[in-house]
C-alpha cells in the first residue's frame, strides 16, 4: 500500500531541492493575444493548472514571507519536472498568472501512483442496454451534436509496461481531466518550506495563508461562444447549450460528457439527482391523485357535514382552550378547518403512505442497479478505499510510529490510539452539545406558540369580529392557525441561523479528527451534518406530529409547561392540518432560500467583480484571466448539494402521509435544481478538480436509514395524528349495537361520540352555561370514574396500535422482498464485467509476452550466431 511513510523519497513529490541549490525562476512571457488559448506561448504545452497572485512589488504591503514561501514552491514544482510560465495580468498589473504543465513523463509517474486505469484496446463487445435507457434514450441530445463516448478495455497505469496501453497519440492520452486531477495532486504536495527534518507543503496551505489569491484548472472555451482554438472540442459549450440552457429542461442529462469534463464525482451527483427526479414523477402522480380525490370529496364528507351543520355542530358549545381569555365557541366555526382536514385526511392518504414506503424501496434497489451500470460505464467498478491516497493535511501532522495490522510494516501517523480517542470524544460530545441547542430551541418556539395563542386568542377574534375589512377572514384565520403559521417562520429563521454556525462548528470538529483520506473526511463531515440537519429541520414536525395535543389534560384539569404555560391542543381541524402547514412553510422556504444562494449570489458576486474591474472593450483578456473572474467551487461545494437534497428526500417520505403534494412540490425543485447547479458549474463558477468516485458515498446508507424510518413515521402519522382509526372504530364498532341503536355501519354520530363533555360548575368562574364541550375521549360527570379514560379510549388506543404494527410488519415484509428479488448488479452486467476483466487480463498477457519476444530477439539472434560459427570452423 502506498504512502505508509510520510515523505517517501521514493517519489518525486516529496523531493526538496538540495540545501545550497539556487531557486528557479519562473519564466515569464507576454500574452499573445490569443484569448482561446488553452497552451503556453508557444502553442504545444498545454496548461493544467492556474495559480494566481498579488506581484509583491505592485503592493508594497505585502510580506516578504510569502514571496521566498511562493518562489520555493514554485521552483519546487519545477524541480519535480513540472514546467510553469508566468503572465502579468491584462486587466490587473497587480496580479501575475502563473501556467503549470505536466510533461508527459511526469504525468505517466503519477499515474501509476493514482491507479489511473487508461484504455489498453478498444472494446468491442456488445454493450448492455438498460431498461432505464430504453425509457429515457430519445430525450438525449443528438449523437450529431454530443458525440458518444468511446469505450475501451482499461488497466491501471504501469510506467513500464507503457506498449500495452492505446496510445495514438502522447498528448491526447491523458484527457484535460485526468490531467488537471495529477496536476493538483502535485501541487497539494509539492513542499513551499523546509526547517531541518520538518517540512511545510500543498496548494491549500498557501491558498489560505494567502500567498496565492487562486489555483483553478481552466474551461476549454467560453459558455457561450465557440473557441476558435484548433482542435479544441468545446465541451463547457456544449454542456451549457444541451444541459445547462433553460431551453433544454426536458433533455436528458449527458451524464458521460458531465463525468469526461467534471469527474466521477460530479457525475455520479447528476446521475443520481436525475433518476430521483425521475422516479419522482410516478409519486408525484400519485400523490396528485390522492389531493384530488381528497379535495373532490371534502363537502361529502359525513363528518364535516355535521361540524359543519348548524344543528349538530352549531348547537355544540366547546370548552375554551386556555385559561380565563378564551371564550367558549360554537364546533361550526371549525367548518373550514374541518373542510381543509378532509383534503388531506383521508382513506387516500392511507393508499398513498403504503404506496411511498414501497416507492422508496424501488428507488433504492433500481438506484443500485442502475449505479452499478454506471460504474462498468466509468470505468470504476474497481475503485477501491485502499487505493485512495492520504490528504495532505493528514501526511503533515505523521509524527508517530505504529505497525501496519496488514503489512506488519512500521508507518507514519498522526496520533496515537489514546490522541485518536480523545479527538473522536470531542468530536462526539460537541456534536450532542450542538443537538441539544436544537432541542434548546425547539423548546424555545414551543414556549412562544403557547404564549402567542393566549395573545392570539385574546385579540384576534374580537379584531376580525369588529372590523369589517378582516370579517371574510373569520373563518379561516383562527388563533391556532395564526400561532402555527407564525410559529413555522420563526422555526425557519432559526433553522437557517443554527445552519450556518454549526457548519463552521462541524468543519473544525472532522479538521480536529483528522481522517486519512478525502473519502473519510467526507463521510465523517456527512454524519455529522445530517445528524445535525435531521434534528434541526425535522424536530418541530416530529413535536406536531406526535406529541403536541397528547397531554393536554381536561377543562378543569390542564397540564401545564414550566407551571405557567398551558400545553396547547391541536387546530380544531387536527393537528395534521399544522402538520401540513408546516411542512409546505419549511419545504418552499427552503427552496427559494437555497435558489437564492446558488444562482443569486454567484451571479451578483461575478457582475460585481466584473464591474469592479472593468477595462476597455479593446483590450483581449486571455482564457485564464476570464476563469478567474468566476466564483470558486468551495472545498465541499458538492456536499451541499447533496445534503439539500438527501433532506428534501425526509421530507418526502418521512412525513408523507400528512402532505401528498410533497413529492409534487419536491419534483418542481428538483426539475429546476438539475438545470441551476448545471448553469451554475458551467456558467458560474472555475472549473472543479475532477474528482474519481464510485456511488454517493455515506449518503447511500443514509437514505436507507431515512428510507426504513419513513415506514414508522408513516404509520405512526395515520395512527397518531390523524382521525383515520378513530372514524373506523367508530364506523365499524361503535355506530352499532350494543355501543348505538343503528343496526347498521355508518359515520352519522361521530362527531358527537368523538367529545366529552363537562359541566361548567366544575370551573372557579361563572358562565351562562351549562356545559361544554372538549376533544377527548373521557368518562361524563356522573360516572363512577368521571374525568378518566372511557373505554372508547382503549378501543381506540388498542386499533391504533394494532393498525401500526400490522402495516409495519406488512411494509416491512414488501421491501424484503422487493429488496431480494431486485439484485443490485443485473446478471448481464455481472457476466460482460467477467468477460471484459478476463479479456483485459489476456490481451495485457499477450502483449507482455510480445514485448518480451520483441526485447529476446537480439539475444537470441546472437546465440544462434555463435552456435553457427563453431560449426563452420568445423567443417573448415
Amino acid at each position: 500500500m502506498l504512502f505508509f511513510s510520510v515523505y517517501s523519497e521514493e517519489l518525486p513529490t516529496y523531493k526538496s531541492m538540495p540545501k545550497g541549490q539556487a531557486v528557479p525562476k519562473v519564466e515569464r512571457a507576454e500574452f499573445n493575444g490569443n484569448p482561446d488559448s488553452l497552451f503556453f506561448n508557444d502553442g504545444k504545452r498545454r496548461i493544467d493548472f492556474v495559480l494566481v497572485y498579488e506581484d509583491e512589488s505592485k503592493h508594497a504591503s505585502e510580506k516578504k514571507g510569502s514571496q521566498r514561501r511562493r518562489e520555493f514552491f514554485e521552483g519546487s514544482l519545477m524541480n519535480l519536472g513540472v514546467e510553469l510560465e508566468a503572465a502579468q495580468s491584462v486587466m490587473d498589473e497587480k496580479l501575475v498568472y502563473v501556467k503549470v504543465h505536466v510533461p508527459f513523463e511526469v504525468l505517466c509517474t503519477y499515474a501509476e501512483v493514482l491507479h489511473i486505469k487508461l484504455p489498453i484496446q478498444p472494446n468491442d463487445l456488445a454493450q448492455q442496454s438498460s431498461t432505464y435507457n430504453c425509457f429515457t434514450r430519445h430525450f438525449y441530445p443528438s449523437e450529431d451534436v454530443i458525440a458518444k463516448e468511446p469505450d475501451f478495455f482499461t488497466a491501471p497505469f504501469r510506467k513500464d509496461q507503457l506498449k500495452c496501453f492505446y496510445v495514438k497519440d502522447r498528448e491526447q492520452f491523458f484527457t484535460p481531466a485526468v490531467r488537471s486531477r495529477m496536476a493538483y495532486y502535485i501541487l497539494s504536495r509539492a513542499p513551499y518550506d523546509v526547517k531541518g527534518s520538518m517540512k511545510k507543503f500543498g496548494i491549500s496551505k498557501l491558498l489560505d495563508g494567502g500567498v496565492y489569491k487562486a489555483a483553478y484548472p481552466l474551461h476549454d472555451s467560453r459558455f457561450n461562444v465557440k473557441s476558435k482554438e484548433p482542435g479544441c472540442p468545446n465541451e463547457r459549450f456544449l454542456l451549457y447549450n444541451e444541459w445547462a440552457h433553460p431551453k433544454s429542461f426536458y433533455k436528458m442529462q449527458p451524464l458521460d460528457l458531465i463525468r469526461k469534463y467534471f469527474g466521477e464525482k460530479i457525475g455520479i451527483y447528476f446521475a443520481w439527482l436525475g433518476f430521483y427526479t425521475v422516479m419522482l414523477t410516478l409519486a408525484a402522480a400519485v400523490g396528485l391523485g390522492c389531493f384530488i380525490y381528497g379535495y373532490t370529496t371534502r363537502e361529502s364528507s359525513t363528518w364535516s357535514k355535521e361540524v359543519c351543520d348548524p344543528q349538530i355542530g352549531g348547537e355544540i358549545i366547546m370548552c375554551p382552550q386556555c385559561d380565563k381569555i378564551c371564550p367558549y365557541w360554537r364546533l361550526n366555526t371549525t367548518c373550514e378547518s374541518s373542510k381543509r382536514l378532509c383534503v388531506f385526511d383521508n382513506y387516500g392518504t392511507l393508499v398513498f403512505a403504503i404506496f411511498m414506503s414501497v416507492w422508496v424501496t424501488l428507488f433504492l434497489e433500481f438506484w443500485k442497479r442502475y449505479q452499478a451500470e454506471l460504474e462498468h460505464d466509468w470505468d470504476t467498478v474497481e475503485f477501491l478505499q485502499q487505493e485512495e491516497q492520504p490528504r495532505p493535511e493528514y501526511e503533515a501532522k505523521c509524527i508517530y510510529e505504529r505497525v501496519n495490522p496488514v503489512t506488519q510494516e512500521k508507518e507514519k501517523v498522526p496520533h496515537t490510539a489514546c490522541g485518536k480517542c480523545m479527538r473522536v470524544s470531542c468530536g462526539i460530545s460537541t456534536v450532542l452539545f450542538w443537538v441539544l441547542l436544537i432541542i434548546a430551541s425547539v423548546v424555545g418556539v414551543i414556549v412562544y406558540r403557547l404564549a402567542m395563542f393566549i395573545t392570539f386568542s385574546a385579540k384576534l377574534r374580537s379584531d376580525l369580529k369588529y372590523s369589517k375589512e378582516l370579517e371574510p377572514f373569520k373563518e379561516y384565520v383562527t388563533p391556532q392557525m395564526a400561532t402555527s403559521i407564525t410559529s413555522s417562520i420563526i422555526s425557519f429563521i432559526i433553522i437557517m441561523i443554527l445552519n450556518n454556525v454549526y457548519e463552521k462548528v462541524a468543519i473544525w470538529i472532522t479538521d480536529f479528527e483528522l481522517p486519512r483520506t478525502k473519502t473519510e473526511y467526507e463521510n465523517s463531515l456527512t454524519l455529522k451534518m445530517f445528524l445535525f440537519q435531521f434534528v434541526n429541520y425535522y424536530s418541530s414536525c416530529f413535536y406536531i406530529a406526535f406529541f403536541k395535543g397528547k397531554v393536554v389534560g381536561y377543562p378543569g384539569k390542564p397540564v401545564y409547561w414550566f407551571g405557567a404555560f398551558r400545553n396547547e391542543e391541536c387546530d380544531p381541524g387536527g393537528c395534521l392540518t399544522e402538520l401540513t402547514t408546516q411542512l409546505s412553510i419549511i419545504m418552499t422556504g427552503k427552496a427559494v432560500w437555497n435558489n437564492i444562494q446558488e444562482v443569486l449570489l454567484p451571479w451578483v458576486k461575478n457582475l460585481i467583480f466584473r464591474h469592479c474591474t472593468q477595462v476597455g472593450s479593446e483590450k483581449v483578456i486571455p482564457r485564464w484571466e476570464q476563469d478567474y473572474q468566476l466564483q470558486p467551487i468551495g472545498k465541499l461545494g458538492l456536499f451541499y448539494e447533496y445534503l439539500e437534497m438527501v433532506i428534501q428526500f425526509g421530507f418526502v417520505t418521512l412525513f408523507v402521509a400528512s402532505f401528498p403534494l410533497a413529492p409534487l412540490l419536491a419534483l418542481f425543485n428538483n426539475l429546476c435544481e438539475i438545470r441551476v447547479d448545471a448553469w451554475k458549474f458551467t456558467t458560474q463558477s472555475r472549473r472543479v478538480v475532477p474528482e474519481k468516485a464510485q456511488d454517493i458515498g455515506a449518503w447511500q446508507p443514509i437514505l436507507q436509514g431515512v428510507a426504513i424510518l419513513a415506514v414508522a413515521t408513516n404509520a405512526a402519522i395515520i395512527a397518531f395524528t390523524s382521525d383515520m382509526i378513530p372514524r373506523l372504530v367508530y364506523y365499524w364498532a361503535f355506530s352499532v349495537s350494543p355501543y348505538s341503536d343503528g343496526s347498521e355501519h355508518t359515520m352519522t354520530g361521530f362527531i358527537n361520540s368523538s367529545l366529552s363533555i363537562f359541566y361548567i360548575d366544575h370551573f372557579n368562574n361563572e358562565s351562562s352555561c351549562c356545559c361544554c364541550f372538549f376533544n377527548y375521549d373521557l368518562n361524563p360527570p356522573g360516572h363512577p370514574n368521571q374525568y378518566e379514560y372511557s373505554i372508547h379510549y382503549w378501543h381506540v388506543i388498542a386499533a391504533k396500535l394494532a393498525f401500526m404494527i400490522v402495516v409495519e410488519h406488512i411494509v416491512y415484509f414488501t421491501k424484503f422482498i422487493l429488496s431480494y428479488m431486485i439484485p443490485d448488479v443485473p446478471e448481464a452486467l455481472k457476466e460482460q464485467i467477467k468477460r471484459e476483466r478476463y479479456l483485459t487480463q489476456v490481451i495485457l498477457h499477450e502483449t507482455n509476452i510480445k514485448h518480451f519476444k520483441e526485447l529476446m530477439k537480439p539475444v537470441a539472434d546472437n546465440l544462434l550466431d555463435d552456435i553457427e560459427e563453431p560449426e563452420l570452423d568445423l567443417k573448415l
